[in-house]
């Protein structure tokens, strides 16, 4: 595959298919939960006696984004994406997280073919629905400036006519460097913004797009954050889609790159993952959006009516 340059599938266009357009919660902002498959939330998010195969749309109902992680352990079909697609309105957005063939390896420049493979599995039939791609690099990947170019230089700007964003999740010191910062502007990529302990932190703007992955949730509290954390991230998250950077997190350069707005993903992911969805509802509802459903439509009639209620 040429450097930055659009793959090629038989596929017929994205624009030919049933898609919606991209909407907001807020000015620009969208929140959610890094999938919608796991056994807890079936106790606290998912109504009782909703069947499995309609948790997709009950989340994407009640949430903006849904991050996709099953992508990067392993291919998924064509068809799934375009289930995924129909099952979400139409101003729903996915993430998705890229393959770790392309990312988990020594020499990042010669992660061509591993690239191609996932960019071509299908996501382009999520059309406006697909939200920007993560290329997440393991806690033991040092930043080489000359491998990490060639690496951005293999990321593709578009497949089969849908425009691709990049966001990279670097997770060694090593990259807390204004010499990966120039990188990530060069080629218009975000990078990861976290509050995990566990990893660096770098709030510069570098793209036209925030991403922030939030990992830091307590399972003593419903909400995964207390009142004021979520009051705090509401106002994070007004400042980046106003264009602007907040001063109180962490910034390798004390001058950011202006602009009238950016669009802007927080999903709450890890920490405590069965508070994640609570988390993701009280902030949306901070900034003003509200679930296009309260109620699914159809609970199993097998489950009684007390349990229902």
């Amino acid at each position: 595959m040429s450097a930055r340059t659009a793959v090629k599938s038989s596929a017929a266009p994205a624009s030919q298919r049933k898609t919606g357009s991209p909407g907001t919660a807020g000015p620009l902002i969208r929140v959610g939960i890094g999938g919608w498959t796991y056994a807890p939330w079936r106790d606290n998010f998912y109504p009782a006696g909703l069947a499995q195969t309609r948790e997709l749309e009950y989340a994407s109902r009640h949430l903006t984004a849904i991050e996709i992680n099953s992508t990067y352990h392993g291919t998924q079909k064509r068809t799934s994406f375009a289930k995924w697609r129909d099952e979400t309105p139409d101003d729903f957005v996915f993430s998705v997280k890229a393959s770790r063939f392309a990312t988990n390896r020594r020499v990042l420049a010669e992660s061509g073919e591993s690239i191609a493979r996932f960019i071509d599995s299908g996501i382009a039939e999520l059309g406006p629905k697909l939200g920007p791609l993560v290329w997440q690099f393991a806690p033991t990947k040092q930043f080489d400036a000359e491998d990490f170019e060639a690496f951005l230089q293999l990321l593709p700007d578009s497949v089969e006519g849908v425009t691709l964003r990049h966001v990279l999740e670097v997770r060694h010191d090593s990259f807390l460097s204004p010499d990966y910062l120039k990188l990530a502007r060069k080629y218009k990529a975000a990078t990861v913004y976290t509050d995990s302990p566990k990893f660096p932190s770098m709030a510069d703007l570098s793209s036209n797009f925030v991403y922030a992955r939030l990992m830091d949730s307590s399972e003593k509290l419903t909400t995964g954050y207390g009142p004021k954390a979520l009051d705090t991230w509401a106002a994070h998250a007004r400042t980046w889609a106003a264009g602007k950077a907040p001063a109180n997190l962490e910034q390798l350069e004390d001058k950011q790159p202006a602009a009238k707005r950016r669009e802007v993903f927080i999903f709450f992911i890890n920490g405590a993952k069965e508070r994640a969805p609570a988390a993701a509802q009280a902030l949306l509802s901070r900034l003003g959006w509200e679930p296009q459903e309260q109620v699914p439509a159809k609970v199993s009639a097998k489950v009684p009516a007390k349990k229902r209620a």
